[in-house]
């Protein structure tokens, strides 16, 4: 029996169209607050040295309060945005009218728990380069925040020309962070990180501008925004080939194999808070623009497509778990293993049932979790001996026994120990996906065990065995023991009470479900 649908034949509705004398600016102060803070953070620097780390921490921390009780509330109903309803908030402003752009924000429980995800993994990030960074800390502080400000857009523009343009935002800061702060081949992986997200995010904008001309065409105006091209992808003209424009963007960033070769090399050269956005953060966004934004506008993609794509995130999985065994650099096998548990995401959005769905996003939370105290402890480890290599380890935990035991839990997360969140994010995406194809969910499951030998191998190699350092290092600082123990509390919490989380993302899924099931239904009509 399909679900009732409750929706307006319009983009959206007149009540959010005009609502300037109730709108709120809650959204866009977010972004605002973070960019005043970089802003801030890069001038206060050069008045009085050491103050820039202050104001990151504090501009951080408080956009995650202003965010929080946002979990306590239940979605505004009277915000019926579109075609669905359930959105916490949504904010209009005129920009570009003459060109149909506009900035228009909303957030959702999906896009929420990704925003706070980007603010916690954004005090995590300011806290591992509390001491790390030295020099020009006002500049960095500036890149660090403006990286936020952009993901922080991402996750809340539903105009796809403002879209775009965080999309790209975000991805300036970055750059100076690895370029700058970065280690020895940092110049090179910098520049490689750029030319593979550039180029595939170009690919983004043909398409969602050839959406916007389709649009003009049926319709008879010109807009970018989400609601309005929604029915826009399934009638275009060459819809394949616009879809392959998003779907190559959003793989580049989440990455999968084959375009996967840039995040290696990102991830090892980039300083200890790059890599915690990296990992963390930065590769959720390709997962976010496939829920909210490919599979919406394409969703006879899922007919079609949907295997191809299941089989790219299979081969991610088994490929880059077997490349992370061989690996010597720590940081490097930490980047292969994120590759490979973001192969995860894939299989379970493109398998599109309910479990698989939200296992995926379950995935994406728990993996920014763990990988950005695997980087982070990544970086305590490299800033201690001055080496990444393994081959340089070994005996660690008897100088470093708080990190020691930290590594180990966070190793065991990943690799899906039963009562962390991993653990239910990735047996939700099996789940899901076997009902829909089993052979891949199988050959999947594999890379499960292919974790356990890589983590437990990396384990036995650095902390245990013969010990290789000579001198007695530093264990953790008070700021990184804290910074850990809240990661590891988060993933617990996800482990042990995954209603939480599934009652805030839920309702989201379901009305993404119910916008793909109306465009199939006006289809089937047309063809009638």
């Amino acid at each position: 029996m399909e679900p009732e649908l409750h929706y307006d034949d319009c983009a959206w509705t007149e009540q959010c169209k005009h609502r300037d004398d109730e709108v709120q600016s809650m959204l866009a102060l977010i972004i605002l607050i973070l960019t005043l803070g970089a802003l801030s953070a890069a001038l206060c620097e050069r008045l009085k040295p050491g103050s820039a780390r202050y104001i990151a921490l504090a501009t951080v921390t408080f956009d995650l309060l202003l965010l929080l009780p946002l979990t306590l509330t239940q979605p505004d109903q009277t915000v019926a945005v579109g075609l669905s309803e359930g959105w916490y908030l949504y904010e209009h402003y005129n920009w570009i009218p003459q060109f149909g752009v506009a900035v228009i924000l909303a957030v959702d429980g999906l896009s929420l728990a990704l925003l706070l995800l980007t603010l916690l993994l954004g005090i995590i990030a300011i806290a591992a380069s509390w001491r790390e960074i030295r020099q020009r800390c006002g500049f960095f502080y500036f890149n660090l925040l403006s990286s936020l400000a952009g993901i922080c857009g991402v996750f809340l523009a539903l105009d796809l020309f403002l879209f775009f343009v965080f999309w790209e935002l975000m991805l300036i800061p970055l750059y100076f962070l690895i370029g700058i702060w970065g280690y020895e081949q940092r110049h090179y992986a910098a520049l490689k990180f750029v030319i593979f997200t550039q180029a595939s995010g170009l690919l983004m904008l043909v398409s969602i501008i050839a959406l916007a001309l389709q649009h003009q065409d049926s319709a008879g105006d010109f807009s970018f925004n989400y609601f309005d091209l929604l029915s826009s992808g399934s009638y275009a003209r060459d819809s394949f080939w616009l879809m392959l424009g998003f779907f190559v963007a959003f793989v580049v960033k989440l990455p999968a194999v084959p375009l996967h070769s840039w995040l290696p090399d990102a991830h090892t050269q980039a300083p200890t808070g790059g890599s915690i956005i990296l990992a963390g953060i930065l590769l959720k966004t390709g997962a976010y623009g496939l829920i909210r934004f490919l599979i919406p506008l394409f969703p006879d993609s899922l007919g079609y497509f949907a295997p191809w794509a299941m089989g790219l995130g299979v081969v991610a999985v088994v490929y880059a778990a077997m490349m992370a065994f061989v690996q010597q650099d720590l940081k490097r096998m930490i980047a292969y293993s994120s590759i490979s548990h973001m192969g995860f995401v894939l299989i379970g959005l493109f398998a599109w049932h309910s479990l698989s769905t939200q296992g995926a996003v379950y995935q994406m939370v728990t993996h920014g979790l763990s990988a950005a105290a695997l980087f982070m402890l990544a970086g305590i480890i490299q800033h201690r001996i001055h080496s990444r290599q393994l081959s340089d380890m070994g005996g660690l935990w008897h100088c470093l026994p708080r990190a020691g035991a930290f590594m180990l839990f966070f190793v065991m997360a990943s690799l899906g120990l039963p009562g962390l969140g991993n653990f239910v994010a990735e047996l939700l995406v099996l789940m899901g996906s076997f009902l829909v194809n089993p052979w891949f969910a199988v050959i999947a499951a594999s890379g499960l065990l292919l974790s356990a030998v890589y983590g437990l191998r990396m384990m036995h190699r650095a902390f245990f065995g013969k010990a290789l350092i000579s001198r007695d290092i530093a264990d953790l600082q008070p700021n990184e023991t804290a910074a850990l123990a809240t990661l590891a509390l988060g993933l617990l919490l996800l482990g042990l009470a995954p209603q939480l989380f599934i009652d805030l993302t839920q309702p989201a899924l379901d009305n993404l479900t119910l916008l793909i099931n109306q465009t199939y239904h006006q289809m089937a009509g047309d063809a009638q």
